[in-house]
């Protein structure tokens, strides 16, 4: 689809100019007007402009139509007194929805692509990606990735798009880094908690391990085994404290024996002395017997006292006396290893603890890993389906290539065919491209982008600066 014809009428400074449907070049003095014919035909195509007026001073409406050999007319008026006024038609039909109708048959580096071999390597990058066809919306990213991943512009190209999603200055890719330090941190952690835990160290066993209930038989145990020592040692010194009370015994009647003596010693010499006292003295010795069985008696019932409570305990002894002296070594050794394992518990636990947040984290960084790996692999999908606008074009790192190269390793001139190629890569569309500043390349790059033009059978409008005051439209 190539213009027929177009006509501009008071628009950008222009009283009135008509191109037919050759490809020519304007040229003319700076401020002739040459850029206002390729702006008016940008406006006709895109509704939008960078000039602050466009409609020529002195007028109230300005007005491009813009028709073509396939029935298809552009009729654009920019009004001041009224809202602006649009019309696209094909074959004398109304197209319903002009703005977007027109989006279908142009491309943004057939209306500017001197500008385009102006523009730094991203912006370039950027343009080419732009033109990449790929139906894709939000909806979409979160099908692909379960969410919206965050920290992405997603007014991008769907391929920069992916490749922000992958960069390593991406979420993903951060938060993988941040999570594979944790892991490591948290390994490290568990090694130095590892190195002081026995190995094969069961941590339910010392759990469940009743720590005060063995205190409790260890010092059942001692106590019954103390008893049992006792009871021996009791034993072994029973005949020497029978002999013992024995010996007081006989003393206590020795010692009786010996007063009773003196005593009637004393009452005989006394009853020699003193006739007139023998019956009294008489009486006295007659009751000496009685009092020397009275304490003869006590010291026999003090005797069976003692006896009785040493058989007594005799008895007690005789209970632990017989029975065998349990070991505590292996209990106090297991009361020991345990008091040791226990203390390790809160720290085994917090090993644990941190095994189970490095799987759960583990899992997290695998997931990023899956969604990075994702990103990194979409685009040669998308490649696979997408309506490309130029042979040769792949996608490395969020990078176009042009059968193999970046775009950056070309020329000026090399820029300007690749528009060409774009142009002519949409049968469907509008075959024309926009020149505007040709003097800007040498003669032999512009001679040769118009020879390529004419031969992809593609038409051009190109402004040139020359030293011409009037404005010149030459047919090539």
């Amino acid at each position: 689809m190539h213009t027929s014809k177009i006509t501009i009428k008071s628009l950008f400074g222009i009283s009135e100019q008509e191109i037919g449907g050759k490809s020519v070049e304007i040229t003319g003095r700076k401020g002739a007007g040459k850029t206002s014919v390729i702006d008016a035909i940008r406006y006709a195509l895109t509704n939008s402009s960078s000039r602050d007026w466009i409609i020529k001073n002195g007028e109230t409406e300005g007005e491009i139509i813009v028709e073509t050999d396939s029935g298809l007319s552009i009729d654009r008026k920019a009004r001041s007194n009224k809202a602006d006024f649009v019309s696209v038609k094909e074959n004398g039909n109304k197209v319903t929805k002009p703005e977007t109708f027109l989006k279908t048959i142009i491309t943004p580096l057939q209306l500017n692509p001197v500008e385009f071999t102006q523009m730094t390597k991203n912006e370039q990058n950027r343009a080419i990606l732009d033109l990449i066809e790929f139906d894709w919306d939000l909806n979409w990213i979160k099908e692909q990735f379960g969410e919206i991943p965050q920290g992405v512009d997603y007014e991008q190209n769907i391929l920069q798009v992916l490749n922000d999603i992958q960069a390593e200055n991406g979420v993903y890719f951060q938060s993988r880094q941040d999570i594979n330090r944790e892991i490591r941190n948290k390994r490290a952690f568990i090694t130095d908690i590892a190195k002081d835990i026995p190995s094969s160290y069961d941590a339910e066993k010392w759990k469940n391990y009743d720590l005060s209930a063995k205190y409790s038989e260890l010092m059942k145990i001692k106590d019954e085994n103390g008893k049992i020592e006792r009871a021996k040692a009791f034993k072994d010194s029973y005949t020497n404290k029978l002999r013992g009370l024995e010996a007081n015994k006989e003393i206590a009647v020795s010692a009786a024996e010996k007063s009773i003596n003196a005593e009637r010693d004393s009452l005989n010499s006394t009853i020699s002395r003193l006739n007139a006292e023998i019956q009294s003295a008489n009486e006295k010795l007659l009751a000496l017997d009685n009092k020397l069985q009275d304490k003869i008696k006590i010291a026999e019932a003090n005797f069976n006292v003692a006896k009785a409570k040493l058989d007594a305990d005799v008895g007690i002894a005789n209970k632990f006396i017989n029975l065998e002296i349990k070991p505590t070594n292996a209990l106090q050794e297991e009361i020991d290893t345990a008091e040791v394992m226990i203390k390790h518990l809160n720290e085994y636990d917090r090993m644990k603890n941190m095994q189970n947040e490095i799987e759960n984290l583990q899992a997290r960084s695998e997931e990023f890993t899956r969604k990075i790996e994702l990103a990194r692999t979409l685009p040669g999908t998308i490649l696979q389906t997408a309506t490309l606008p130029v042979e040769g074009l792949t996608v490395e790192n969020g990078i176009p290539l042009i059968n193999g190269l970046p775009i950056s390793n070309r020329s000026d001139g090399e820029l300007l065919e690749l528009c060409v190629d774009i142009a002519i890569n949409n049968p469907s569309g509008l075959q024309i491209i926009l020149i505007d500043g040709a003097e800007k390349l040498d003669d032999t790059s512009r001679n040769k982008l118009y020879a390529k033009c004419k031969e992809k059978g593609l038409q051009f409008i190109a402004t040139r600066t020359t030293n011409d005051n009037e404005l010149i439209v030459t047919e090539l």
